[in-house]
């Protein structure tokens, strides 16, 4: 990673581990429907209104700052998307998927259904287009899919799998279901498996992570 110069302006493209896998794949899988956008490089604690050289130079430090240069990793970059929220949203919207911290035994299931708190006028809401959930390594988990959402994109990527490999995986759904592994060689001599598993609003843009523990059970 990087830093690009901001004097000029820069579009700098890559796919992510998830692109180079299903481009490598040849089978027509690897198709870009959507973008999106994020700030994660600003620091907007640097906005100055007492500048004394008054509001023309209130986001000059922001102005300012190096752009970070792409890289591949989608779950380090683009974390903080941008999002279009109504006209006169006085809260940010927050994700809440009913767990603070995930901790499932070996072969056990489990269903999560996300909700969308303080959300067009909504106390609680479920969002239309559903949610994206990206599992950190999808070996930990023999079941990984997202349902209630009907899609040709949602349907490509619940069909998405990866055996063996330390990559992530994401599926959309409106609910997710996992299945953690019953694979005793991914623990060798550790009893537990750690990863994370991130959901994003698909209207909102909320985000919230939550760390995954596999535990060992069958000897």
């Amino acid at each position: 990673m990087g830093y690009l110069n901001n004097a000029v302006v820069t579009v700098d493209a890559i796919l992510t581990k998830k692109g180079r896998e299903l481009l490598a794949r040849g089978d027509g899988s690897f198709k870009i429907t959507q973008f999106a956008l994020s700030d994660d490089e600003i620091d907007y604690t640097l906005y100055n209104t007492t500048h004394p050289s008054g509001s023309s130079f209130y986001g000059e430090a922001i102005e300012a700052m190096p752009i970070l240069e792409a890289f591949p990793d989608e779950n380090q970059i683009m974390k903080y998307k941008l999002a279009t929220l109504p006209r006169g949203t006085s809260k940010l919207p927050l994700l809440e998927a009913g767990y603070s911290a995930i901790r499932i035994k070996q072969g056990a299931s489990l269903a999560i259904t996300p909700q969308t708190l303080n959300y067009l006028g909504a106390t609680s809401t479920f969002e239309a287009a559903g949610y994206t959930a990206t599992i950190a390594d999808v070996r930990v988990v023999s079941n990984f899919s997202g349902v209630g959402v009907n899609t040709e994109e949602a349907e490509r990527l619940n069909a998405v799998t990866t055996a063996g490999t330390n990559v992530s995986k994401t599926v959309i759904g409106t609910s997710i279901n996992l299945t953690a592994t019953t694979v005793n060689t991914l623990f060798g001599s550790r009893t537990q498996l750690q990863t994370t598993l991130t959901l994003v609003g698909r209207d909102s843009g909320a985000r919230i992570t939550i760390p995954v523990t596999i535990i060992k059970v069958n000897n």
